[in-house]
């Protein structure tokens, strides 16, 4: 066995074990690299980037160094690429679809690519990249401002003379096994991401732990809410696409936003509205986190309006209803296309609700149920008095926000 081999066969067996076990990202990083030094590689510093399938993010890039362990940085989705990327070593090596980089911070080099210059400052004497696409090889040319799914790799050191042809060797013999466990974890990643995104965070996260077989519902009580922009059907008349998609993500960020931060759950977005539960454990948690929500909401969007106006941007108002009860939430759909989504009288009488707005001339409705869970409440509940709903055998009484939370 040679001496490569000495240090490679103990660090694969570990590194398939971790991707076996579903170890985060940042666990199989941070345990490569103190196993690299532990094994007598003079490692400074060790950099990895993907890319990331999220809306909002494009990458992701993880950093260890020896002094401070490991650290990771997501980068915002832009139209343009940012000069730091469009000027490293990784970029080059995209361009010129390159599989390898090395440089000894020859003045040249540091010129070009000023993050050499910078880990030059801190005493570094070698610099080596390389890559790892997942996937089979594309035969079109590489598009470094879309880069195939894969890793790039940089390994740095401090030791006078850099790295050996051994320490090479060695880093090109893990990382193909260090690809697949990264690949591993951060598909599980990418399936939570988007689950949570198009989802919402507890459907997604019950989906991706295997509830996913038609029919299989739970039985809860919780509040339900819906939400929606007033006058909308005008709006999109008078405006372009873009101008009403610009819109309607502006209000639904701040409502979406404002209604987690309160611990409710985005079920899904129905044109201009959007279906909200709050099931935080009991029902006097999720009368009182939605009744702070709404009334949160109702100043969040009074100001955003006048900082619309101010830009001359279109504005609109909202309304929204409470209800509670008894709900069934889990899979409902075709075999082939399924929702997790809640049914229920409940959901039904919620909408009902919802329907009364011009007819009580508020914007925010709350029935009975939510009003006397939430007691007592900071909140000045007013009733609008008792109405007959369809396929409600009793009147319910009704009530509204005055004023805001104290």
């Amino acid at each position: 066995m040679t001496e490569i081999d000495k240090i490679a066969t103990p660090l694969i067996a570990w590194i398939t074990e971790q991707g076996l076990m579903g170890i985060s990202r940042e666990g199989i990083l941070k345990g490569y690299c103190e196993r690299l030094v532990q094994a007598g590689v003079p490692l400074l510093r060790f950099h990895l980037a993907q890319r990331a399938y999220h809306p909002k993010f494009g990458g992701i890039g993880f950093s260890w160094t020896r002094a401070e362990g490991l650290s990771h940085q997501h980068f915002q989705r832009q139209e343009a690429p940012i000069a730091a990327w469009l000027r490293s070593p990784f970029y080059r090596m995209l361009q010129l679809d390159n599989e390898e980089f090395r440089s000894s911070f020859e003045a040249e080099d540091m010129a070009d690519f000023p993050l050499l210059g910078e880990l030059h400052a801190t005493g570094a004497t070698d610099y080596f990249a390389t890559r790892q696409l997942f996937g089979e090889p594309d035969d079109e040319p590489m598009n470094p401002d879309q880069p195939s799914e894969g890793m790039m790799v940089s390994w740095t050191s401090d030791q006078n003379g850099g790295f050996s042809e051994e320490n090479l060797a060695l880093f090109r013999r893990l990382l193909p096994h260090l690809g697949l466990a990264l690949k591993s974890s951060s598909h599980r990643q990418m399936a939570s991401d988007l689950l949570q995104v198009y989802l919402g965070r507890d459907a997604g996260r019950r989906v991706l732990s295997g509830e996913i077989q038609r029919g299989s519902s739970q039985q809860i009580d919780a509040v339900i809410c819906y939400f929606d922009l007033k006058g909308f059907t005008r709006l999109a008349e008078q405006l372009s696409g873009p101008e009403l998609i610009d819109m309607l993500n502006d209000y639904f960020a701040l409502a979406v936003a404002t209604i987690q931060c309160h611990g409710g759950n985005i079920l899904k977005f129905m044109g201009d509205g959007i279906l909200t539960m709050f099931d935080l454990g009991s029902i006097e948690e999720d009368a009182t986190a939605a009744l702070n929500a709404a009334s949160e909401l109702r100043v969040k969007i009074a100001e955003r309006n006048i900082e619309r106006a101010d830009q001359e941007l279109p504005v609109a108002e909202f309304t929204l209803a409470l209800h509670a009860g008894e709900i069934l939430y889990g899979n409902i759909g075709a075999e082939n296309r399924l929702d997790f989504t809640v049914i229920g009288p409940a959901v039904n009488l919620t909408s009902r609700i919802s329907g009364l707005h011009r007819e009580v001339g508020q914007s925010i409705i709350v029935s009975e149920v939510v009003q006397r869970a939430a007691q007592p409440s900071p909140h000045d509940l007013v009733s609008l008095g008792r109405y007959m709903l369809r396929g409600v055998a009793q009147p319910i009484e009704l009530y509204t926000i005055y004023g805001c939370a104290t």
